[in-house]
């Protein structure tokens, strides 16, 4: 009886032996995208053809790392990967780990070898690399006479600086006798003696370029005592030329931005710190009047005149206070004397005199205090106010009460 399976078990059996072949398990097939699909998980589904027939193919989003361009219809490509069976649908397909430009696998083989070897003998080294000088008067300029690149670099160099010297030494930038051509042009301008140096071209195949990628041209480069900026192709390209230069620039547009100086950016800086300048310098002046002021002040303060002028005022002061004060105390002696002169006068004998009194004195002028001493027939002389009287002593009475009068 003949054995019957199910379709699974047909889809299984199919698969196990897609799997078990060693050439399908790592296989590169060349041919035409089409039905290309970029899924919103990140997986590209597509179709790949010749004339022969068509290969369901997938790249799953954990390996579109092995893609470096932009899968698009039509394209001829080689695609690396193993072909294995859908048992669900019952279909094969092959899953892709890498996607290459056919022509280009083995181009980019030698791009990556160049670049190891040359990046192993410190061509690339940051240390190498020499600054782009900011205000570049003398451009120089390696690229094709004609094209986009040219006419990008001149548009936005005299956008930013009308005042910029542009030397173009032309170049074959692809094709046979380009690296040579590249070569010389960059050796020529370097013996010149620009500012700075744009080497570039516009954006094409990997083929178009390729002369970027030849080992005489980046030595050129790393030769060049000029500043170089590489400016090849597109943003996304990346070529030798671009690891040896002093500065990458992602397009010719750009490395004109990044080598000409933006000159009316430059006349409003300048504008600016010359206003910081003279603003600083104001305050600065202003300062600096202060202080002289403050010190002069000082001066005026502390010089020896001003402390003469000082001890002559304290000593007119003083001067001044002990004339007062001498006038007041001989004011004050004054009426003191005046008083005791009154006083005097009031006790004087001439004023008792006055008053009807007599000074009396012995035959010897001594004065005559009472009558003890005094006998009858005794001379006595009296004096008054105005003039005295010789007498004599008719009869002495003595009273009983010394001091009363009867």
């Amino acid at each position: 009886m003949d054995n019957i399976y199910s379709v699974s078990q047909v889809n299984a059996y199919i698969k196990s032996m897609f799997s078990e072949d060693f050439m399908l398990n790592r296989i590169k097939v060349r041919g035409e995208a089409s039905n290309v699909k970029y899924h919103s998980s990140g997986h590209i589904y597509f179709t790949i053809k010749d004339s022969g027939g068509t290969l369901s193919a997938v790249m799953f989003a954990s390996q579109r790392r092995g893609l470096s361009f932009q899968l698009r219809e039509g394209l001829k490509i080689v695609v690396t990967g193993s072909i294995e069976v859908y048992e669900k649908a019952g279909t094969y397909q092959i899953y892709a780990t890498r996607i290459e430009e056919e022509g280009k696998g083995d181009l980019y083989e030698a791009y990556l070898k160049l670049k190891s070897r040359l990046e192993e003998m410190g061509m690339f080294s940051a240390e190498y690399k020499v600054p782009i000088p900011a205000y570049a008067s003398v451009v120089g300029i390696v690229t094709a006479p004609t094209g986009a690149a040219i006419r990008d670099i001149m548009n936005i160099s005299a956008r930013r600086d009308p005042y910029v010297q542009l030397v173009l030494c032309p170049a074959l930038v692809q094709g046979e006798g380009a690296p040579e051509s590249i070569v010389r042009a960059i050796r020529r301008l370097d013996s010149y003696g620009t500012d700075v140096m744009i080497v570039g071209r516009g954006g094409g195949s990997i083929e178009d370029l390729w002369a970027f990628n030849d080992e005489r041209v980046a030595r050129a480069i790393f030769d060049c005592h000029t500043p170089v900026i590489s400016a090849v192709g597109h943003e996304t390209d990346f070529t030798i030329a671009d690891f040896v230069a002093d500065l990458r620039a992602p397009t010719p547009s750009a490395a004109a931005e990044l080598a000409v100086m933006d000159y009316g950016q430059f006349r409003s800086d300048i504008s600016a710190v010359r206003e910081t300048l003279s603003r600083d310098m104001r305050e600065k002046t202003g300062a600096c009047r202060e202080k002289i002021r403050q010190a002069a002040l000082r001066l005026r303060i502390q010089s020896p005149g001003s402390i003469l002028r000082e001890l002559r005022s304290g000593l007119e002061e003083k001067r001044t206070a002990m004339t007062v004060a001498e006038r007041t105390r001989i004011t004050d002696r004054k009426n003191r004397f005046l008083l005791e002169k009154e006083r005097l006068k009031s006790l004087s004998p001439l004023n008792r005199l006055k008053g009807g009194f007599a000074y009396v004195t012995d035959g010897n002028g001594k004065a005559v205090k009472g009558t003890e001493k005094i006998s009858a027939r005794d001379e006595l002389t009296l004096r008054f106010s105005d003039g005295h009287i010789r007498t004599s002593v008719l009869e002495v009475t003595k009273d009983d009460k010394k001091g009363s009068i009867d």
